[in-house]
């Protein structure tokens, strides 16, 4: 026979000052009152984790080992009732459900509460109050007797009560079971004393874990009566430790059913009350355990136990958010619960903690998703009002905690979008709701309308003070805007479901384009992820492309230990730069590089810079057989579809690939760009006829006047045409069939513009698949996370690739140089900084990039121009004789020169190292 049976959820708890021992006989006094209810509307019996008692069994002995005690945590009891029991028992001790049941009370007419049911008054003559605790249904009896009444007296009260046989009881006080045969006062039994009521624990599965959690409570419980207990925070935070280690080292079944006991001995009810009580000091050590639990949860357990401690964390969460829902716990175990509900599949598929409750159903979730809605959109309107200050605007914490709380949300629609064989939600029609619009989906539209609502006023509030910005007025950061861009993220997430909303979405964010631009530069991180934008590249401007295709790469290492060092020699530079780049591994080479070149003492970023381009140059050099020159755009190249004369070329196209990314990583423009055709093909497009047109004029010309042409002409075979393609490799002459019998299938006006779509796909495509395919991992090596090369790619136009590699096409302005150098040891006033910029007006451009590179190792400014670089230039006044040449810091972007005598000398020693042959290695580092 089972002796317990616990209740399915603490739906509140209501704390008062005062002792909850002595509420029930004295109206007067303060009162404690954990009220439960049972969403099923029965109770669960704790599956496989029953207390049994002996079948009318041997008597009870302190030292059996299979004997376990309990506390009890629920304490039903209304002000002015002298004594009660809330719920009763049927004499199966917990067999039966709550129907088999009968709730006996007590009250002021009751002369004993044995089996009599006559009228006499209780309250007078006894001696003692006492409470005894059953464990079966989680209630106390307040108990009136005198101190001369026998322990048997009690058990047979006990017996009319509850119907429990006597000889199925044990009361224990104080640790020790007490005798039928004696008194109370041979017990000792003090006024609003507790006693136990328990019976022997025939078998139990985890007895360990009900031992742990037992204790736990025990000693929560003498802490809210106002007991001292002896390092009480430091016992109890062993205790919780211990449970869940128990736990979470367990296997799956055996851990489910151990987390069930938490609930059972509703250990989370306990916390909160202890958490609630007005005792000094109760409220830090409530405080101090439950912020423990919470994190042991979030960061210890494994993922297959997040659904399932995410039961016990909504526990917590109900019973705070029904007292204390804008306290800073309630708001720490909210974000617990969100974390562990980011678990995918959290609803679907979820099993329950069996007996205890059901698992999670999302209108649960509802009140939560709303708290952090409404406190979005609150701070959304106080990041407008007040954007400068830091604690305006939406934090990190909430909208993590608010998407987490959707994914479930999510999921179930998905999952009702599937059972109707739908895209979409259907939004309303005709006043009514369609079967696949949910409870959840009605939910979350409603959320998703409210704050796009809010943000589009957010967005056009920006745009005020960006005007302000292009005036000059506004220089400083606006801090409130920071949390704008996750917000949008999510809410494109939710438009995705609905009819109708991602194009009212994108719609929104065209009309505000200027504001998401500036929030894309200004806020974006290298951690977030940003193909939710990328996807739609009309939205953002060219400046805010490169800048989120640039957070795809991993950001360089100062850690001198973590870099890949390279000491190459310049008259083998190729070749040693490939034996390094090629067997780095990639986590070494997404660190960084260090460079230098043999006997050469300069080091630094100004020298990895001049790698950069002398490695780039060796790489599309015509005679290395890589790549070839578009014949139109000298400066744009494609893979060389005869680099296969040289029997390590794929070798060479992926080492090619990590050198042009990690190029990008460091900001390096090296002076080449990709053609159309090969661009397209890294981002895993098609190619159309008008790409080809500047890597092959002569192919395009020819297929545009075969699609241009008469039918009629066509068709008489004028052309001659077969589905062949013949073309010189290597000095020899080839034929090959475009598809399978080409040489016999004739080009006519019905399928020539087949013929010209596989003659492009054979020209550019397949004779070249195997060169790109090892370009791309290399350059896949080098992004950081998961990403690929068609991330990358698919998220710029060719355009912005040409700035990022090859910079600003535009002639170098010395004015802009000017303005963006500062001096040091001269005055922009003195004589040799006035000839300097007059000697640098005359120069060519060609003599202004050499002198540019000498100072910097750049020869390829970024678009920006002089503003894109990563710090000012700087003249140092040196202490050189006047017949030493200059010399220049490139790492620092610093030139050095003694003060020449005369302009005429200046200008002498400027032409020396202007020279082509004369490269930054010249100066120092």
């Amino acid at each position: 026979m089972s002796i317990t049976e616990f209740p399915a959820t603490v739906d509140c708890v209501h704390i008062t000052t005062g002792s909850a021992a002595s509420s029930a006989s004295y109206p007067d006094n303060e009162h404690c009152q954990l009220n439960r209810h049972h969403s099923q509307g029965h109770r669960h019996p704790c599956v496989l984790s029953k207390r049994k008692l002996d079948d009318y069994g041997p008597s009870f002995d302190e030292d059996d080992e299979d004997v376990h005690l309990f506390d009890l945590v629920s304490v039903r009891m209304k002000k002015g009732e002298t004594c009660a029991m809330d719920s009763s028992f049927d004499g199966r001790l917990g067999e039966g459900t709550s129907s088999d049941f009968d709730h006996r009370g007590f009250d002021d007419s009751s002369t004993s509460v044995a089996a009599e049911t006559s009228t006499k008054s209780i309250l007078y003559p006894y001696d003692l109050q006492f409470f005894v605790r059953t464990i079966s249904v989680g209630n106390t009896m307040v108990m009136l007797a005198n101190i001369n009444d026998t322990v048997m007296s009690l058990h047979e009260r006990i017996q009319a009560i509850t119907r429990i046989p006597v000889f199925e009881q044990r009361l224990i006080y104080r640790g020790r079971q007490l005798q039928h045969e004696q008194s109370l006062l041979e017990c000792s039994i003090q006024n609003n004393a507790e006693l136990q009521l328990v019976g022997r624990m025939r078998s139990t599965e985890h007895p360990k874990a009900w031992q742990i959690v037992d204790d736990m409570v025990s000693l929560v419980l003498r802490l809210y009566r106002g007991e001292f207990v002896f390092s009480a925070l430091e016992i109890i935070t062993t205790l919780i430790t211990d449970f869940l280690n128990l736990a979470t080292e367990a296997d799956l079944d055996p851990a489910i059913k151990q987390l069930q006991v938490f609930l059972s001995l509703s250990a989370p009810a306990a916390l909160v009350m202890l958490y609630l009580s007005p005792i000094k000091g109760n409220k830090e050590c409530a405080e101090n355990l439950i912020k423990h639990f919470m994190d042991l949860l979030r960061h210890s357990s494994p993922k297959s136990l997040h659904k399932f401690c995410a039961i016990i964390v909504l526990e917590f969460c109900n019973l705070l958010r029904r007292d204390t829902p804008e306290d800073s716990l309630y708001v720490l175990c909210r974000s617990t619960l969100g974390s562990l509900l980011e678990t995918d599949g959290i609803i679907r598929g979820m099993r329950c903690l069996e007996s205890v409750r059901g698992p999670i159903k999302t209108p649960e979730l509802f009140p939560f998703v709303n708290e952090l809605a409404n406190k979005l959109s609150i701070d959304l309107s106080s990041s407008i009002q007040a954007p400068t200050n830091a604690l305006a605007g939406p934090s990190v914490t909430d909208i993590r905690d608010f998407t987490a709380f959707l994914l479930p949300l999510r999921n179930v629609i998905l999952e009702q979008l599937s059972f109707h064989r739908s895209k979409l939600v259907p939004l309303y029609r005709g006043g009514s709701r369609d079967p696949s619009y949910g409870e959840e989906g009605e939910f979350l539209h409603s959320i998703y309308i409210g704050l796009l609502k809010k943000m589009d006023m957010c967005l056009h509030g920006m745009e005020a003070f960006l005007i302000d910005k292009g005036k000059g007025d506004c220089v400083i950061p606006y801090i409130g805007w920071s949390q704008y861009l996750p917000i949008l993220k999510e809410l494109n997430s939710i438009s995705l479901l609905f009819e109708g909303l991602e194009e009212e979405f994108w719609a929104i964010m065209r009309s505000r384009k200027s504001s998401i631009n500036e929030l894309v530069i200004r806020f974006a991180k290298r951690t977030d992820d940003y193909m939710w934008i990328l996807c739609h590249k009309d939205i953002i401007d060219s400046a805010s492309r490169r800048h989120l295709s640039m957070l795809m790469f991993p950001e360089p290492t100062e850690d001198y230990e973590e870099l890949q060092e390279m000491l190459i020699d310049r008259s083998h530079l190729l070749e040693e730069s490939f034996e390094y780049i090629t067997n780095a591994s990639v986590e070494a080479l997404r660190h960084g590089l260090f460079m230098e070149f043999k006997n050469e003492e300069a080091t630094g970023p100004g020298v990895l810079r001049e790698w950069f381009l002398l490695v780039c140059k060796a790489i599309f050099n015509p005679q290395n057989a890589l790549f070839v020159a578009c014949p139109n755009d000298r400066r744009r190249f494609f893979p060389n579809p005869a680099s296969k004369v040289d029997p390590m070329h794929l070798n060479y196209f992926n080492f090619s690939g990590r050198v042009i990314a990690l190029a990008l990583m460091y900001k390096v423009q090296v002076g080449v760009v990709f053609d159309r055709v090969f661009f397209l093909q890294l981002a895993g497009m098609c190619i159309s006829l008008e790409d080809i047109r500047d890597a092959d004029p002569c192919l395009y010309n020819s297929c545009k006047q075969i699609l241009d042409m008469d039918p009629e002409l066509v068709d008489s075979d004028a052309l001659g045409l077969t589905f062949v393609s013949d073309f010189e490799e290597l000095g020899t002459r080839k034929v090959v069939d475009l598809c399978p019998g080409g040489k016999d299938m004739v080009v006519n006006s019905k399928n020539r513009e087949k013929y010209v779509k596989l003659l492009i796909e054979n020209r550019f495509m397949k004779s070249v698949s195997e060169q790109i395919s090892y370009f791309a991992s290399g350059f896949t090596d080098i992004l950081s996370g998961k990403r690929t090369h068609k991330c990358f790619f698919q998220s710029i136009e060719l355009e912005d690739l040409d700035w990022m590699l090859y910079g600003s096409e535009s002639a170098i302005s010395v004015g802009d140089w000017k303005a963006h150098t500062e001096y040091n040891g001269y005055k922009e006033s003195d004589p040799q900084i006035s000839w300097f910029w007059k000697i640098v007006y005359g120069m060519t451009p060609e003599q202004r990039k050499n002198l540019l590179f000498f100072w910097t190792s750049l020869k390829y400014l970024p678009v920006q121009g002089f503003s894109g670089l990563t710090s000012k230039l700087y003249i140092y006044k040196s202490s050189s004789p006047y017949d030493h040449l200059p010399s220049s810091h490139t790492c620092f972007y610093r030139l050095c020169f003694p003060p020449y005598p005369s302009r005429s000398i200046m200008k002498s020693r400027l032409q020396i190292i202007t020279q082509e042959h004369v490269g930054c290695s010249f100066g120092t580092w």
